[in-house]
């Protein structure tokens, strides 16, 4: 508890966690970002690549960190993540 799985930056930065995503199929994929992001567009090529179920979710006005803080859109996340691993699992 409490380490990183890589032990080194170099690993991390090596690192690329949508590498191999339709691998993980037909396991329910949701992917949630903030049309402000400047991350986005690794969710779009994410959801290209997987198979399905799949989905992406934008909340339009949301920057990246806005999803994990931000009172006006942290509950569409929770709502939405409620709504489709309900539904998909």
């Amino acid at each position: 508890m409490g380490t990183f799985a890589l032990s080194s930056l170099s690993q991390q930065m090596a690192f690329f966690p949508f590498e191999g995503i339709e691998l993980i199929s037909p396991r329910p994929l949701l992917l949630i970002a903030g049309s402000e992001a400047d991350t986005l567009y690794y969710s779009q090529d994410a959801v290209e690549k997987a198979k399905e179920p799949k989905e992406l979710h934008v909340i339009d006005g949301a920057s990246h960190i806005d999803l994990y803080w931000n009172p006006e859109y942290v509950p569409q996340v929770a709502d939405r993540l409620t709504e489709f691993f309900t539904k998909s699992l």
